[in-house]
Formats: structure tokens, C-alpha cells, sequence
């Protein structure tokens, strides 16, 4: 038996459990699949929960936070984060009246301005951080704490921070119109905001391109944020207020939306379409972070699935 564990760990690092979960049943897969997403979301929730507490208990901070942090992505996760804590929800909301403040504020803060030219808008944009950072004492980020090099003009860090300050402007209830999302319809239609004008010919400050870039946030970025925002904000917060609707609906919203597409789930489907929707994907996610990574194929739910398999062929003399 342990011959079959080794020959499991040895095919963890390209997922080698991957063919079994394409031969078995879709009911069997399910029930694995649920196992695996609802660890998922609950290790979601702690993560949550650590923001929550160090948020002072405030949700609407909390919920902050993980919008910028989901906004960031995978390259720039840290740097919003930092941002988030320098810039404080409420400083946001005190500054709703005049629109131009709060992207001020966020870019500013950033430190990003400093590595572009200044024409106009950009040096509007320093006076008056210049201003807001000597009202509520904000130090500005380090340009170095940025991922900026092979990004895609679309996901820049200050055009992302543009939107956020518009979605920001323009939804104060934003948490509980989050809350309230079904579908990843309703969460496009809540997060698809504008930039300001300023930035559909400008992929950097002060650099004028003739081709204007994407005046929304497309719908693949909406997606990323049900999944690992709404969803996950759905299931925390529903599970704190012990509510159940909450809970059902963050599962809903994962099997209403298409698995992700990235380099691990491109590695599962290998083996076959054994990810349709979020849910799929986030517990293969989880299989692969939690499980496959660290070779712990005799505490994964699949391995000791193969291992009965293989346990029941030998008990037949197959």
C-alpha cells in the first residue's frame, strides 16, 4: 500500500489524481467536490475574520480591504492591501462629496505619481493629496512596493484605482448591495464602473495614447470579483450573523458563474471537463494549494478515494 501513497505523491506536483476524478461518476465527484469547496470557503472565512479583527470589528473597513485586495490581483495583492490600510474606509466616505478627492486620495497614496510625467490633471491630482495627506496624516507607498512592468494597460494599478474611486463615489451602500448580489450578472452590474474620463487615452500619467483603453471593468475582472469577493464576503459575513440565506446564496453565486481559467485549472481540465463552474474550480483549487502541494495525499479526500479503489481491486484479485 505504501508502493500506491508514493506513486500518488509522485503525481501530485501535475495533479496526477486528475484522471480519476475524469472516470468516476458525476455524483461521486460532486460530494468531492462539495468536501473541498466548503474547506475552502471557511479557510476564506478565517482569512476574513483576521482582517475583521484587525479592522477593529468594522465590516465596511473589512469589506474594503478585500475589494481592493481582489482588485490588485495576483501581482499587485500586497500593495493594495497596504493601500487600503493607509487609506481608510472612512476617509472615503468623508470625502464622497467631492469625487475628485477620493481618487486623489488612492493614487496619491500609491506613491505611483512620482515615477510619470506631469501635465494638467496629474498635478491637480498631487495638490490636492498634498492637501487630503496633511488633513488625516497619510504616508505615502514606496513606487518599488508596485508590480508595474508586464502588466496589461487594462490592469494597471492606477486605472484600477480610478474605477475603485468611482465605484466608491457613486455606491455608498455598496457593501449591502454586494450582499445582496444572486448572480454574476447582478455582480457585473454592480462593479462594471467607468474611469474618469481622464484615463480612456492615458495607459500612464501624462502618456497620451491614440487608442483609447477599456472604459469598464470587463467582465472577466466582475468575475474574479464574485468569485473571490462576493462570494466569499456572502459566506463570511453570512456565517458570522449565522444567516443562512447568505451562506446558500455565496454557493449559488460559485455555480451560477464559469470555473476559472488560470494555469492550475488548465491542468486539471487536462484530464477532461472536470471543472464547469467556480464551484468546480474552487475545490480543485483547494485540492491543489491545500493538498497536491504539499503531498498530503493521505489526508486528501481524492487520494484516500483511490486508495478504497485500489484496496477494494486487490480485496476482488482484480
Amino acid at each position: 500500500m505504501k508502493r500506491h501513497i508514493n506513486r500518488l505523491k509522485a503525481g501530485a506536483s501535475y495533479f496526477g489524481c486528475g484522471g480519476f476524478l475524469h472516470k468516476i461518476g458525476t455524483l461521486q465527484r460532486l460530494a468531492i467536490y462539495n468536501t473541498l469547496s466548503f474547506e475552502r470557503l471557511n479557510r476564506k472565512y478565517g482569512d476574513i475574520k483576521q482582517i475583521f479583527l484587525e479592522s477593529e470589528q468594522n465590516w465596511q473597513q473589512t469589506f474594503y480591504i478585500m475589494l481592493l485586495r481582489t482588485m490588485g490581483g495576483v501581482d499587485n495583492k500586497q500593495a493594495f492591501d497596504t493601500l487600503s490600510r493607509r487609506v481608510a474606509y472612512a476617509m472615503i466616505l468623508r470625502e464622497r462629496m467631492v469625487p475628485q478627492n477620493i481618487e486623489a486620495m488612492l493614487i496619491g497614496a500609491s506613491g505611483l505619481l512620482d515615477l510619470y510625467p506631469h501635465d494638467e490633471y496629474i498635478l491637480n491630482l498631487k495638490r490636492n493629496f498634498a492637501y487630503l495627506a496633511a488633513k488625516y496624516s497619510i504616508e505615502p507607498m514606496e513606487p518599488e512596493e508596485w508590480k508595474i512592468t508586464k502588466i496589461y494597460p487594462n490592469n494597471h494599478p492606477i486605472l484600477r484605482l480610478s474605477q475603485i474611486a468611482t465605484l466608491l463615489t457613486h455606491t455608498s451602500d455598496i457593501m449591502d448591495r454586494m450582499l445582496a448580489c444572486r448572480t454574476g450578472e447582478d455582480v457585473n452590474k454592480l462593479f462594471s464602473c467607468e474611469s474618469l474620463p481622464y484615463w480612456l487615452n492615458h495607459y500612464t500619467p501624462a502618456s497620451t495614447k491614440q487608442q483609447s483603453i477599456a472604459k469598464r471593468i470587463g467582465r472577466t475582472k466582475t468575475d474574479l470579483l464574485a468569485i473571490n469577493l462576493v462570494a466569499q464576503m456572502q459566506y463570511a459575513y453570512g456565517d458570522y450573523i449565522n444567516n443562512d440565506t447568505l451562506r446558500n446564496r455565496a454557493i449559488s453565486m460559485l455555480e451560477d458563474l464559469p470555473a476559472e481559467s488560470n494555469s492550475i485549472i488548465a491542468q486539471w481540465k487536462s484530464y477532461g471537463p472536470i471543472a464547469q463552474t467556480a464551484f468546480d474550480s474552487q475545490a480543485l483549487l483547494q485540492l491543489s494549494f491545500e493538498y497536491c502541494r504539499h503531498q498530503r495525499c493521505e489526508e486528501c479526500i481524492v487520494g484516500r478515494q483511490i486508495m478504497a479503489t485500489i484496496e477494494e481491486k486487490q480485496l476482488h484479485g482484480e
